[in-house]
């Protein structure tokens, strides 16, 4: 019988671990997957809010009652619209056309205030997310707001600590490589580091979107895998803890999420696509006797109005 939980906040973490059974090909390691859709708000940024909100509170930056301002592409901005609700702020969020209506719907619904900014053709670009950082920013200078951030905002690597611990023991103390997208690059930083204090010798390879692979010295671009790849390199990203980069295309993402619920029954978005194209390629390099780890990132019930589960009946 699962535990009494006091608060909602408190369900945050604990997430169950998932071993693929169909999608990898045969003799390929064993690869492993935390379930972070079985968070509160369905995703693993509920992890990154809870820390960066309790944090501001606890230092004084965030006062009783004051509003959180953020850009996001809407996982984030769900994840702390959770957390405010919980612990009595408000939110003001700016987010984009490019992405889901569902994220957007979400937000709203636990009592956030969103601006929008115009997209081009739904387009994911560098300058779309620069245009959304700089309109919180003028959002935050209102008195009694409280800019989160998130690209600078070091808290939120400590968020994800806990889900490389709660990854090492529930795999039986054996990970071999760990691999994961990039967007503010906290969740691969803050999952890696907790990993290398049980194993210093394990892999860590970073994914990014092909057509926009900035961390890969390549030129900035567009693309449709929503939450990851913002076009420049996030100012928190350290590429010496990185032992590799490996890009997805978004249609690669995008064919992998689609499989992934018909033939493991697990619902997730592109993000999570793309992290189970690398964590294959991976497993296929270092053979049956090793254990590769990535993430379900999200639910797939945030992307059901774009075109990745829009598909004609088998």
């Amino acid at each position: 019988m699962s535990a009494f939980r006091r608060t909602v906040l408190d369900a945050i973490g604990g997430t169950p671990l998932i071993e693929l059974q169909r999608v990898a090909p045969p003799g390929a390691a064993r690869i492993i997957a935390k379930l972070e859709s079985a968070n509160p708000t369905g995703s693993m940024k509920d992890r990154m809010a809870r820390a960066v909100i309790e944090r501001a509170a606890v230092d004084g930056r965030l006062s009783p009652g004051d509003t959180v301002v953020e850009y996001t592409a809407g996982t984030t901005g769900i994840s702390l619209a959770l957390v405010c609700a919980a612990l009595g702020y408000q939110a003001h969020f700016v987010s984009s056309d490019a992405f889901s209506e569902e994220k957007r719907r979400t937000m709203r619904a636990f009592g956030a205030l969103l601006t929008d900014v115009p997209s081009d053709n739904r387009q994911i670009t560098e300058r779309l997310i620069k245009t959304m950082i700089s309109t919180s920013e003028e959002i935050s200078r209102k008195p009694a707001h409280w800019w989160c951030d998130q690209l600078n905002n070091a808290d939120a690597a400590t968020g994800y600590h806990g889900l490389g611990d709660e990854m090492w023991t529930q795999s039986g103390a054996s990970v071999d490589a760990f691999v994961h997208a990039v967007s503010t690059a906290h969740s691969i930083h803050g999952a890696a580091r907790a990993l290398r204090r049980h194993n210093p010798n394990v892999r860590v390879v970073a994914v990014e979107p092909d057509e926009s692979a900035v961390l890969s010295g390549r030129p900035s671009g567009s693309h449709k895998i929503e939450g990851i790849g913002i076009g420049f390199i996030p100012p928190l990203w350290k590429r010496d803890e990185v032992d590799e980069i490996l890009t997805v295309a978004t249609d690669e993402a995008k064919d992998m999420a689609r499989r992934l619920a018909r033939e493991e029954a697990i619902f997730a978005g592109t993000s999570t696509g793309a992290n189970v194209v690398a964590a294959i390629r991976v497993a296929s390099r270092l053979g049956p006797d090793a254990t590769v780890a990535t993430i379900v990132v999200d639910s797939g019930l945030r992307y059901l109005s774009t075109d990745v589960f829009q598909v004609a009946p088998r």
